[in-house]
């Protein structure tokens, strides 16, 4: 199944790691330098809108950053809706 994450863009939820809040993840050092290294080797998928979260997936052994305007919590609660299904 696929997680819809705004912007016409959708990961396979095998793939998915994690769904991390911006507010609260960039407060720390070690996250705030993951972003930076993953953007310089071309692994982050920008949104078009200020982002709320990103998403961290790996797909055939290649990890992914995809920044998203959807809060952490909307794109939990369309996990646990699947989940349900």
């Amino acid at each position: 199944m696929y997680l819809s994450i705004g912007n016409d863009m959708a990961v396979r939820e095998s793939s998915l790691i994690g769904i991390f809040d911006l507010d609260n993840t960039t407060t720390s050092k070690r996250t705030r330098e993951f972003l930076e290294a993953a953007e310089k080797e071309g692994q982050v998928v920008p949104c078009d809108d200020l982002p709320k979260s990103f998403l961290l997936t790996a797909e055939y052994g290649l990890p992914r950053v995809y920044l998203t305007s959807l809060s952490a919590r909307t794109l939990e609660r369309r996990l646990e809706e699947m989940e349900e299904k």
